[in-house]
């Protein structure tokens, strides 16, 4: 692990991103809000499951450090034609960052999605995680849209 122990706390937020390619047809039934599945109500379950995941970070990273989270947010939006876009914003008041949660985050909620869908349809495709910002550690980063 790196030593973060002579840092001074700070406050830090992370976001991160993942676009989720559902095909035309599985979007149109999840237009009108959230897709009920056998399993339960998709968005409402990848909401939760990025949640849970970003706070066992360190339980599935190498090395990386664990934090007690202040706060994680999960936010999934239709990005028309045909996929969906899931961002995980960490926030925490310490020592070291919290790109990876928000990168874990975002990215079980991914899988989740995936999980609840394949049964309409195993052409799903999980692209483009991300680190969008970053704040409050030694350096900012906030990527620009091309």
């Amino acid at each position: 692990m790196v030593d973060v122990g002579g840092k001074i706390a700070t406050r830090r937020v992370a976001r991160a991103r993942s676009r989720v390619v559902l095909g035309a047809e599985i979007l149109a039934l999840v237009q009108a809000g959230d897709l009920p599945t056998r399993k339960g109500p998709v968005f409402q379950t990848a909401i939760l499951a990025g949640v849970m995941a970003a706070k066992k970070t360190a339980d599935l990273i190498p090395l990386c450090h664990p934090l007690g989270l202040d706060d994680c947010q999960v936010r999934i939006e239709v990005a028309a034609p045909d996929a969906i876009i899931i961002e995980c914003t960490a926030t925490v008041t310490g020592k070291t960052g919290v790109e990876m949660e928000a990168l874990m985050g975002a990215s079980v909620a991914a899988l989740t999605v995936y999980d609840m869908c394949k049964a309409l349809s195993h052409n799903i495709v999980i692209s483009e995680t991300r680190l969008i910002e970053k704040t409050g550690g030694k350096k900012d980063f906030h990527h620009v849209d091309e």
